[in-house]
């Protein structure tokens, strides 16, 4: 792993890595990978710093995420994160640990971007969509919503437990203008859904009529409405119909996962948990431990991943190199993800790992 900066007319940006657990650490490393091949053939350096954070870490260290782990997220430009969690390592409570949320909640990463691509026909289950067809973004509020009830829902004797949805004006405001935002970059349909159940939530009622505040900011992009019961039946029916996606919390952790399967699965996912202040960008999978040390994990949601570190640094400190490379690695993963019979076994394919991370290298060396 690069862990100090080349000698390059260029800002070197110091990368914080928390590999975690199962296939995390195995994902990461062709992340890493990724990162060399770039670095190597571009003007921009990293500083990748590796942190203990897991549920490993909890069991070498008795805490998930350390005190340490956190202020060098803190201190970093920005934040790889591979996968945390294992089902057999919990709180007292039952509860898995979660240090991958709790971050989103000491740094207020409070947007939650779910880019979701369709790469190749053979990897959706639906009829008729070609390449680029599926071409849209989920905004999870990331901070709010019924997450905010963890670690503090009620539970009393053995006969009721409660956990409550929170929404804000603030948390809401701040999460619909970044999606308004994302869509006036993004040049598509220039439209945004707002998912919601405010037919029959008052909280719901109250996320919509704060969306409707902000949409008015945005005249020249469209306002949509969907309930979150009817947006699973639209997804799979129409998901080209779709730009950009801002829901609750919940909500979107729930819709991402439905996408995901509609553009080959959770190692076609990438995501970015941003905030004011910081950022970490992570695959929206899990530790996978039923196939951990096999060897078989896709590692092309954490590339994406990489990806989206490249274009929010980009955007962060104005680095038109940056977003190069980020636009570089994008077009390598298309041209790469498109040739018929590659991935992993979710794809099937018969690649390794490392050997679909090899072939993205190859092709960045090479192109």
């Amino acid at each position: 792993m690069p862990t100090a900066c080349q000698a390059k007319d260029h800002r070197c940006y110091q990368i914080a890595i928390l590999a975690g657990d199962g296939v995390g650490v195995e994902v990461m490393a062709e992340a890493v990978k990724i990162l060399d091949a770039i670095q190597q053939t571009s003007p921009l350096s990293f500083d990748l710093k590796p942190y203990p954070c897991g549920a490993g870490c909890y069991l070498k260290y008795g805490d998930p995420l350390p005190e340490t782990t956190v202020e060098g997220c803190r201190q970093a430009d920005a934040v790889l994160l591979g996968a945390m969690g294992l089902p057999d390592v919990r709180w007292p409570d039952g509860t898995e640990m979660r240090p991958q949320v709790d971050l989103r909640f000491k740094l207020d990463l409070y947007a939650g971007v779910r880019p979701i691509y369709l790469y190749h026909p053979d990897h959706t289950p639906l009829k008729g969509l070609g390449t680029g067809e599926i071409d849209f973004v989920i905004i999870r509020e990331n901070v709010e919503g019924l997450f905010a009830s963890m670690n503090a829902g009620i539970q009393i004797r053995e006969e009721v437990a409660i956990d409550s949805m929170v929404i804000t004006q603030m948390g809401t405001e701040r999460v619909t203008r970044f999606a308004f935002e994302l869509a006036d970059r993004r040049h598509r349909q220039q439209k945004v859904t707002c998912v919601d159940k405010a037919n029959v939530f008052r909280s719901m009622a109250f996320f919509r009529q704060i969306y409707d505040q902000i949409a008015a900011d945005y005249p020249k992009i469209t306002s949509d409405y969907a309930y979150i019961d009817a947006m699973a039946l639209y997804l799979v029916q129409r998901p080209q119909d779709y730009d950009v996606i801002v829901t609750e919390n919940m909500y979107g952790d729930i819709l991402s996962d439905l996408a995901a399967g509609l553009v080959g699965g959770m190692g076609m996912a990438p995501s970015a948990d941003i905030g004011d202040k910081a950022a970490v960008f992570q695959p929206s999978h899990g530790t996978a431990p039923d196939i951990a040390g096999k060897g078989i994990a896709n590692p092309i949601a954490m590339i994406l991943s990489a990806g989206l570190m490249l274009s929010w640094l980009a955007e962060q400190q104005g680095d038109t190199v940056c977003a190069d490379q980020a636009k570089r690695l994008s077009e390598t993963v298309t041209q790469v993800m498109a040739t018929d019979g590659i991935g992993t076994p979710d794809l099937n394919g018969h690649l390794k790992t490392s050997e679909l991370g090899d072939a993205i290298v190859a092709t960045l060396r090479n192109e």
